[in-house]
Formats: C-alpha cells, sequence, structure tokens
C-alpha cells in the first residue's frame, strides 16, 4: 500500500467520507463503472423478463433470404415486392430500417417508389449525423427524394456503448426544420421532445418478438392473420452483411431489433432514467452510519446489508421501467469497506511465509528507501529447482541464496517475492556494477540442499531512482532483470524510453481503431504505370498512419500488428472504401483506371467479405474488373480449401487477384495453375538486383515468361532507376511500380499527375 493510501486508511470518520465523497464523483462523472454496470443490469433482467407485445413484427433478411435471392444490395424490385405483399396482407405499417439513399437501377427505383406511392404506409430509414440530432447539422443517410415525396421518416440514431449496444434511443430529432420521429416512438405512437433520450428495456425476451425470414414473405408463404393489422419492420439480420449489434442478456443480433426493443419499451410506459446520484448520496448516508459502529462485526453486516441492497433493489424498479445506476453507490461502499478491512489488516501479511523475510508488499510500503536505487535479482530456474527439492527443503535454499546476496552488507535488508524474485535498496559505496558482477560471481557455485547440488542462474536489474511509485519502480527493475538474462548480460539498469515504447506497442492496436474513426489513418496511391505506353494505368492503394504526436507510424509495424491480432477486417474495409471510391472518382473523368488493395490472408475465411465488397464496388459504381486484390504468395498458396473457395468467387464477381512477392515463398507450376490469379508481382528483392545480378535478372525473365504462358500479367514492384525500367521492357514486363515511376502520394496530388501527364513516358 502506498504512502497516500496508508495516509486515507488513517483518516478519522469525517474526512474518510470527504474522500470517498471525491473518488465517487469522480468516479460517477468519468462513468468508470460503465462496464459493471451493463453486466449487473443483465443480470437484474433476469429477475423480470416479460414477452413483447406482439404487435410488432420483424421481417428479417437472413441467410436464408440472401441464398435464395443473392448478393446484397438487392434490386429493389424485392423490396416493392415485399412492400405489396404486405400491403395486400393487411399490415398496419411498413418500415424499412434499411438504406435508401443511394440510387441502383433506375428501373428498380422507379418500381419500389411506386410501390411506396401504392401502399401509402411505408417509413423510411433516416440518419443524423452521429451524435447530434439539431437541424443544424448534415444529414448523413436519407431515402432518395423518389421515394420520400410518398413515404414517412423515421430516426434511426442511437447512442452506443463500449460494446456496441444501444443504451439510449432519441424520441425525435428536428431535421432540415422538421420533427421526425425515431423508428421507436413512431412504432409506439408517442409524440416525445426532440432531442431527447430514453433507455432501452433489455428485459424483453428477443425470442418473443414475431419473426419471419424475407424469403418466406417473397414466396408468399405467410399467412394473412401474421401481418394484418401489425406493424412491420424490415431490416438485416444476418451476420455476413454486418448490420450487427450486441443486445445485452442476448448476444449478437441484427440491428433491426434494437428498433424494436425500444419501441416495446415505449408501449409499456415512459422509462424514466434517474441516474446514479440518488443511489450515491444513499450510500454516503449509509457509509457514515458504517464509520460510527465501533465493532467489526456490525460494520460488516451493515456494509453485506446496503450492498446487497443496492445490487437486487433496483429490479422491482427497473420492471417499471425506473432505471437507476449502482455502481458508483457500490464504489463508495467498497472504498469504505476496504479501509476499514485495511485498518484491520495493515500489519499483517507483510512477511514471507517460507523464509519469514519481508515479502514485496512490505517493500512496496517502505519510506527509508524511496531515494535510493532499487536492485531486483531474478532465480531464473528457481521454480525448476524447488520442484525437484525434497519437501520443506525451500527454506534451506533461500538461506543460501540470501547469504550470498547480503555478502559485503550483512545488514542488507532483503525483500522476497514468489518465484524466486528478491529486491533491496542499494546503498551507493562503491561502482554499484562492479559489486552486482561480484554478487554475480558467487552464484556459479552451486547450491547443496538435501545432497542435491543445484547450479542456479541469477540476473539482477538496477532502477536508479525516480518519482514513481516503489511498485512502479520494482516492476522496471524486475522488466530490467529479465533483459539481462534474455542478452545474456549479468545485470542491466532500467531503461524509462523501453518502458514507453514497450506501453505504446501494447496499446497501439486500440489506438488504431480510435486513429481510424479520428481520421488520422488515411490511403495513399502507389502509381502502376504501363511499360509499353508509359501511361498510369492504376495504383496500388496504402495505408498509412500519422499519430498526432509520434508523427508517421510504419506501416510494417501496424499493419503488421493487426493482422497477427486479428484485427485487420477494420484496416482492410476502410482502405478498399477509400479506394473503391478514388478509382470511381478517376474513371469517371475518363481514363481506364484500376486500383489494387492488399487482402490479407484471414480474411479468405471471412464469409461476409465477398457480400460486402460486391456491395461497396455497387454503392461508388466501379466495375469488378478494375479492382485488383494482392494476396502475398504465402496466403494465395495456401492448403486451406476454404481460401482458395473464397479466392475463386472472388473472380467469379470479375474481381482480378494478384500474388504479391512472387518469388519469395514456395510456389509451383501446380499452385499456379490452381490459383485463378490475373497477375503475378515480382517481389522487389529480385527486380532491384537485375541490373548487376546475374541471377535476379534470369528469375525475373523466367517468371515474365512463365507468367505470359500461362495468361496472367507481370507487374514489377520495387522499380528505383530507369535503366532497370529499360530493361524490364526489354525483358516484356507489362506493368512496373515504384519510385522510378512515383512515390505513394495523396489522391488530389496523383489525380493532378494523370492529368498532367496525359500519355508521356513515365520516367
Amino acid at each position: 500500500m502506498s504512502k497516500r493510501e496508508k495516509t486515507i486508511a488513517e483518516l478519522k470518520p469525517w474526512k474518510l467520507l470527504l474522500w470517498t465523497a471525491i473518488a465517487g464523483l469522480i468516479f460517477g462523472l468519468l462513468g468508470l463503472g460503465e462496464v459493471a454496470e451493463d453486466y449487473l443490469r443483465v443480470a437484474r433482467n433476469g429477475l423480470h423478463r416479460h414477452n413483447a407485445s406482439g404487435d410488432i413484427v420483424v421481417i428479417a433478411i437472413d441467410d436464408h433470404s440472401l441464398r435464395q435471392v443473392g448478393n446484397w444490395p438487392w434490386p429493389r424490385r424485392y423490396d416493392a415486392q415485399m412492400v405489396d405483399r404486405l400491403t395486400a396482407a393487411g399490415a398496419h405499417r411498413i418500415y424499412f430500417d434499411l438504406n435508401f439513399s443511394f440510387a441502383s437501377n433506375p428501373t428498380d427505383d422507379a418500381t419500389f417508389a411506386a410501390a411506396i406511392q401504392r401502399s401509402g404506409r411505408v417509413n423510411l430509414f433516416v440518419r443524423s449525423v452521429i451524435g447530434d440530432l439539431s437541424s443544424k447539422k448534415a444529414i448523413s443517410d436519407r431515402p432518395l427524394p423518389i421515394f420520400r415525396q410518398n413515404a414517412k421518416l423515421a430516426l434511426a440514431n442511437a447512442d452506443y456503448n463500449y460494446q456496441n449496444a444501444a443504451l439510449r434511443l432519441p424520441f425525435a430529432a428536428t431535421l432540415d426544420g422538421q420533427k421526425v420521429p425515431s423508428f421507436a416512438a413512431s412504432l409506439a405512437n408517442i409524440d416525445g421532445p426532440a432531442g431527447k433520450w430514453f433507455p432501452l428495456d433489455y428485459s424483453l425476451k428477443l425470442e418473443s418478438i414475431p419473426t419471419y425470414s424475407a424469403a418466406a414473405l417473397l414466396d408468399g408463404r405467410l399467412p394473412k392473420s401474421a401481418l394484418a393489422g401489425k406493424d412491420v419492420v424490415i431490416g438485416m439480420t444476418s451476420e455476413i452483411l454486418n448490420d450487427i449489434f450486441f443486445i445485452p442478456g442476448h448476444g449478437r443480433a441484427g440491428g433491426v431489433y434494437v428498433q424494436t426493443i425500444g419501441a416495446e419499451t415505449l408501449k409499456s410506459g415512459t422509462p424514466l432514467d434517474l441516474g446514479w446520484i440518488p443511489l450515491f448520496l444513499a450510500a454516503l448516508a449509509l457509509g457514515a452510519l458504517v464509520v460510527q459502529r465501533r465493532r467489526g462485526r456490525d460494520q460488516a453486516l451493515l456494509l453485506m446489508g446496503a450492498f446487497l441492497l443496492f445490487l437486487f433493489g433496483p429490479a422491482p424498479l427497473e420492471a417499471r421501467l425506473v432505471f437507476l445506476d449502482i455502481t458508483p453507490a457500490l464504489f463508495v461502499l467498497l472504498i469504505v469497506g476496504s479501509v476499514l478491512a485495511w485498518r484491520a489488516y495493515r500489519t499483517s501479511g507483510l512477511v514471507n511465509p517460507v523464509s519469514s523475510l519481508p515479502n514485496l508488499n512490505a517493500l512496496r510500503l517502505a519510506r527509508d528507501g524511496r531515494k535510493r536505487p532499487l536492485v531486483a535479482a531474478r532465480i531464473l530456474n528457481y521454480e525448476e529447482i524447488v520442484s525437484t527439492l525434497p519437501p520443506n527443503s525451500e527454506s534451506r535454499l533461500i538461506e543460501q541464496i540470501v547469504a550470498r546476496l547480503r555478502v559485503g552488507s550483512p545488514n542488507r535488508k532483503l525483500y522476497q517475492g514468489d518465484g524466486g524474485i528478491f529486491a533491496w535498496f542499494e546503498e551507493i559505496q562503491q561502482p554499484l556494477g562492479n559489486h552486482l558482477d561480484a554478487l554475480h560471481a558467487l552464484f556459479r557455485n552451486p547450491a547443496r540442499v538435501g545432497g542435491l547440488s543445484m547450479d542456479l542462474t541469477i540476473a539482477f536489474g538496477v532502477e536508479l531512482g525516480s518519482g514513481r511509485s516503489l511498485g512502479n519502480r520494482l516492476a522496471s527493475a524486475l522488466v530490467a532483470a529479465d533483459e539481462a538474462a534474455h542478452h545474456g548480460l549479468k545485470w542491466k539498469y532500467h531503461d524509462p524510453e523501453s518502458l514507453q515504447n514497450a506501453s505504446w506497442r501494447l496499446s497501439m492496436l486500440s489506438r488504431l481503431d480510435e486513429a481510424i474513426d479520428r481520421g488520422e489513418v488515411w490511403v495513399a496511391y502507389q502509381p502502376k504505370v504501363d511499360i509499353a505506353s508509359r501511361r498510369i494505368i492504376g495504383a496500388e492503394a496504402l495505408a498509412r498512419w500519422t499519430h498526432p504526436d509520434k508523427g508517421p507510424i510504419a506501416a510494417t509495424e501496424f499493419v503488421a500488428a493487426a493482422e497477427q491480432h486479428d484485427r485487420i477486417g477494420k484496416l482492410t474495409d476502410f482502405v478498399l472504401d477509400h479506394a473503391v471510391s478514388a478509382a470511381a472518382r478517376i474513371n469517371k473523368r475518363g481514363s481506364d483506371f484500376s486500383i489494387a488493395v492488399n487482402l490479407s490472408a484471414r480474411l479468405l475465411t471471412d464469409k461476409g467479405f465477398t457480400l460486402r465488397l460486391s456491395a461497396l464496388l455497387a454503392r461508388h459504381g466501379l466495375a469488378p474488373n478494375l479492382l485488383t486484390l494482392e494476396l502475398t504468395e504465402t496466403a494465395a498458396l495456401g492448403e486451406s480449401g476454404e481460401a482458395l473457395d473464397m479466392i475463386n468467387r472472388l473472380r467469379d464477381l470479375g474481381i482480378n487477384i494478384a500474388i504479391d512477392d512472387y518469388g519469395t515463398g514456395q510456389s509451383t507450376l501446380e499452385y499456379l495453375k490452381k490459383i485463378p490469379a490475373t497477375e503475378l508481382k515480382i517481389d522487389q528483392s529480385f527486380v532491384k538486383g537485375i541490373v548487376d545480378n546475374r541471377s535476379d535478372r534470369l528469375m525475373v525473365q523466367s517468371t515474365i515468361g512463365l507468367a505470359h504462358s500461362l495468361g496472367r500479367k507481370v507487374v514489377a514492384e520495387g522499380v528505383e532507376h530507369r535503366d532497370i525500367l529499360e530493361l524490364l521492357a526489354e525483358m516484356e514486363c507489362d506493368i512496373a511500380q515504384g519510385f522510378a515511376v512515383g512515390r505513394p502520394m495523396n489522391i488530389e496530388t496523383l489525380m493532378k499527375r494523370i492529368t498532367s501527364t496525359g500519355r508521356r513516358t513515365a520516367a
């Protein structure tokens, strides 16, 4: 326990309550109990589960529907067909939780618009800028005018938490000067105030919401009795369409259920969210009562009773849609209970039970060593040695270790931790390095216990002193000892910079997701030139991360980390969206321009990837043959049949496949015949050496001949000099990429380059 914590433990009752109140306020204001709050509310929901009203029916665009109709997005004639069937069946109102903000086939769009007009009971999805419900901000998604003119609008915004679970929905919003109700409020016939939110009642049984597949509706297999007089919500529930959210207490489900649960909540009454202040004040009052008690047993009983009351007491209120947050109150009770427990236990638990040496908890409380160097010694094979000792012999081993560590300082106060860790504060009377060298030499002689002779392997780490807590200093000294052992050194000083780098590496992946959302990650484009005509015919899209403090982060660092920890999906979707959009813009100017994007091997098993990609191409209006997905040779040549099936599906869509870094793996003719690649990219390690290295030149020449014989194009990457470009032209290589053609650049620079160069040669 730190000096500050110990001081708090010794506070008088009123001071303890004051500090507890301050800590509880900070806890509540910062929302630090959000995770625990969600899990506790889910647990209480189990005490008052109830069924849905049955007035709202969900039509699910599920996996079965996708298999029957085809790739998403569907032609809008199917949306029209669903409207007509629902209207004929007597559905009261029809809600589409789908995005109709982009144009598709004009005939299909007109068919859908006509169905909306015939029905007169259709409500369509609209969304304001995230987090904003005022008319001053732009609407991010709204139906096309052809659809809006005969349909009502319903707001699809939600306030999500860390689990991607919707905690709150709005009653309504003012958009373009008009009040637009939310899906939930419209379904529940509630005319709520604009800009005000309400919590969702997740004690509703999700399975009690009537749900039917869109395939059954399109086939005419749904009886009219299931739809007549009902409000019908049409939305996506298939995992592969990525409109999936976390439903507390139920797991992952389609976003359509979020709006439906919101409507069922409002049908049950008007939710009242009282927040955390009432129970927080009640906890402070109970805490004051507890600290006035003298007997520890009375204090424990009061605290336990209050804890159980706050834990389960809100359940009856939540059943009546009155919501209370309990974690700040529980936090107050935990602080009071912890301090009281510490007062009773403060002098115990500070001694190692085997050696009777003070343990590491005692070190953390030490006041006399804060300004002295802290040395940590780690016996690397301690656990292995102890496992071979006779029973009750560990203390004799520790005696020999302690005797050696005290050589030169017989009164040295040693602290012992588990697993062969020893530490002390060093008095600087001689060069510390020489002293540690001498101690290390003492451990060359084996220890003898119970007739056994055992070699001790030791390493030392030193933290010279800082303003950090003793716990942090000890951890740094132990890290230094581990680094010394790893590099074969006797001892090592702690390097603060290495700690900062380690902290950065540990948090990089979570920072990457945030960086994408904040716009720190962007896409650079490296042009590709047709060697014969010297015209720019395409580019490769490359992820770049410019951190506001650290500046540019190497792509090899964050891309490899994202792939290694299976976090590459969001980054790939981000790059694909920008790359396809950029290629579409360039092609609309009259250029025949293709774009290439790297595809991780991990995404070859993502069953929803092809559907998302086809939807992306349709949204931006880019022909599939103008997109190339680049796979490393190792990924492309993998043994996984599932991966090969994915590659074939991508080719069936018309998308080109390139084998990247060709020549660095274990390629064979059989593999090259099996994989439907359209081009090979020769690794730059071979291309750079073709002028001076005969072996590299032969390898590149033979690869070009092999690829052409198989009907595939060849891209040479790493073309950094004009003489390499000229030699590649003699070899009849198709495409070149590298600094001699152009460095990675932003989209504006690339478009200017294409416009200005025209048909000029690249050099």
